[in-house]
């Protein structure tokens, strides 16, 4: 029997008065301090050094000084929606991105010397190509990875997360040949001539997952392969630091099977939870969850139960979310909704019903208008002005549809990070429309709430890149998407990713912004973020990372100064 661990309790040891040169709060003033006083976990004092020391002296407090000399502070960073285990598991394979390999040839020398490394017959997994952004502008084929190795499985996941390429060896042992017929809610490509080229999408990854993985009775997918308990926590446990590295102090965690409950559960008894986790059970949990009980938000400091994750299309980066007249760049490809409109909404009527927060993956116009429709007629039928419902990604939303999401109170959590990837390959795959991808500047002028995240592994969790991405629309490639009316200020976007983030994860009473009475969460930056040049965001170092009044994270240079 695992006994209860009181992994919420906070370790501050001793009060701390930490100085800088500016402490933004993000409070709903925006107000900029110079010094913070913080005991037990929680801010006590906020303003000068002297007011400070004065809060201190009168609460018999004789606090630590942390001096953080031209060092700025900022809330602990929000990453609403994330995907940490599968992230972790991600940092174990190799690395294809676009800084890694920038053509198929670069992506087959990488996979080749990662399977010399390995015993034989294991696996070769790799993760982050994005076809548009490779010189052949196309997916890499079986035959090419074939190459790497013909007696083992070797697999190449698309950066979308949504499938990827298999060499033929996979195709082989899984009995999948040109007359396979595709799985429900998935797609085993084939070239003109009817033959397999590796690429395959969703519910045809079954044959890496297992038929527990990745299927439409699953409500959507779940790409995380089954290692041993062991090493998922130590994936976890990778991940973790990853995201305190990049100043993240809460996670949104919207892709929760028994698999990820079980590991938060082993990490926190092991007290190796460093991070505070909101989970989001997957929509096919929905049932179990309701029979149990869970009807609202519980739980602690570190980790609690949001609310239910469900989907309603595919994604754009692998040409999956859902075009009912084809794509610009491929007519033959529309994509697919998960549900039937009609059976979505009974669901959301059902989790809304309970008093649950849902948070939906919709991309396309149709998918999103499915899922603003299914959320009126709930809150028609039982009202309620703070549901907080999401939509995930929310890529491409009209102007009307944006104008309903403010009436019904829907939080669009949106990646930057996406289109600073492959926001070029939005608009070679649906044409002009695409530069609006996540228009921020949209939502803004309309008084719809603006929540930024990762979607790790999707993207690396870094918020100053999406920060800066938010206010300047410029891709990795240094194409700037859409009109300028469609980016934000510097300010509003670290809003979008700390106060706003802990508003759609329902903790903005203790979590993301720095006001007496919320937990000490912060971390420590090189530079402003409000007063460098927007293109020069990205580059500010997180120095150090706090959770609870703690240091949690010191980058490699702070620490050989410290």
């Amino acid at each position: 029997m695992r006994k209860l661990t009181p992994f919420d309790r906070s370790a501050q040891a001793a009060p701390a008065l930490v100085t800088a040169r500016a402490i933004h709060t993000a409070d709903p003033a925006d107000t900029t301090a110079t010094a913070m006083l913080t005991d037990r976990g929680r801010i006590v004092a906020l303003g000068t050094v002297a007011e400070c020391e004065d809060v201190a002296a009168r609460a018999g407090l004789t606090p630590e000084r942390v001096e953080l000399g031209d060092a700025v502070v900022v809330p602990g960073f929000v990453d609403a929606h994330a995907h940490p285990l599968m992230f972790g598991q991600m940092m174990t394979w190799v690395d294809c991105g676009p800084e890694k390999a920038g053509s198929i040839p670069e992506i087959v020398a990488l996979l080749k010397a990662a399977a010399a490394g390995l015993p034989a017959g294991r696996p070769v997994r790799g993760y982050g190509y994005e076809q548009r952004n490779l010189a052949e502008k196309r997916h890499p084929t079986r035959f090419e990875l074939d190459e790497v190795a013909s007696d083992r499985e070797v697999y190449l996941m698309n950066a979308s997360g949504h499938g990827g390429v298999v060499n033929s060896y996979t195709l082989d042992i899984n009995g999948v040949d040109r007359d396979t017929p595709n799985p429900d809610g998935g797609e085993f490509f084939r070239d003109a001539d009817g033959e397999l080229t590796g690429e395959l999408s969703d519910a045809a990854c079954n044959i890496l997952t297992g038929v527990h993985g990745v299927k439409i009775g699953h409500h959507g997918p779940n790409f995380h392969l089954a290692d041993e308990p062991e090493e998922h926590l130590r994936q976890l446990d990778a991940a973790t630091q990853r995201f305190l590295a990049g100043g993240v102090t809460s996670i949104g965690d919207c892709q929760v099977t028994r698999r990820e409950f079980d590991m938060y559960l082993r990490l926190a008894e092991a007290g190796r939870l460093e991070l505070r986790v909101s989970m989001y059970l997957l929509s096919h949990l929905l049932d179990e969850a309701l029979e149990m009980g869970l009807v609202g938000q519980f739980g602690n400091a570190h980790l609690s139960f949001a609310g239910i994750k469900f989907y309603a299309d595919g994604t754009l980066g692998g040409w999956t979310a859902y075009f009912p007249d084809g794509y610009v760049g491929d007519p033959c490809r529309t994509g697919q909704l998960y549900h039937e409109p009609a059976d979505y909404a009974e669901l959301i009527r059902k989790a809304h019903a309970a008093g649950l927060q849902t948070a939906t993956h919709a991309q396309s116009p149709t998918a999103i208008e499915m899922v603003v429709s299914a959320i009126e007629a709930a809150l028609a039928e039982r009202p309620d002005a703070d549901a907080r419902h999401r939509i995930e990604h929310c890529g491409l939303p009209t102007p009307e549809q944006i104008a309903r999401m403010a009436t019904a109170g829907i939080r669009p959590v949106n990646q930057t990070q996406h289109y600073f990837n492959w926001g070029e390959g939005v608009e070679e795959a649906i044409g002009t429309p695409g530069e609006r991808f996540n228009p921020l500047g949209e939502f803004e002028r309309a008084g719809v709430p603006m929540t930024i995240s990762s979607d790790a592994p999707v993207a690396e969790p870094i918020p100053l890149e999406a920060i800066q991405t938010a206010v300047t629309r410029v891709t990795r490639r240094g194409h700037r998407l859409g009109p300028d009316d469609l980016r934000i200020s510097a300010l509003a976007a670290l809003r979008a990713h700390t106060i706003e983030g802990a508003v759609s994860i329902g903790r903005e009473d203790d979590l993301g912004s720095l006001e007496v009475g919320k937990l000490a969460d912060f971390a420590v930056l090189s530079d402003d973020p409000l007063a460098v040049p927007a293109e020069e965001i990205a580059a500010i170092e997180v120095r150090e990372t706090w959770v609870d009044g703690v240091r949690r994270h010191v980058a490699a240079r702070t620490t050989a100064a410290v």
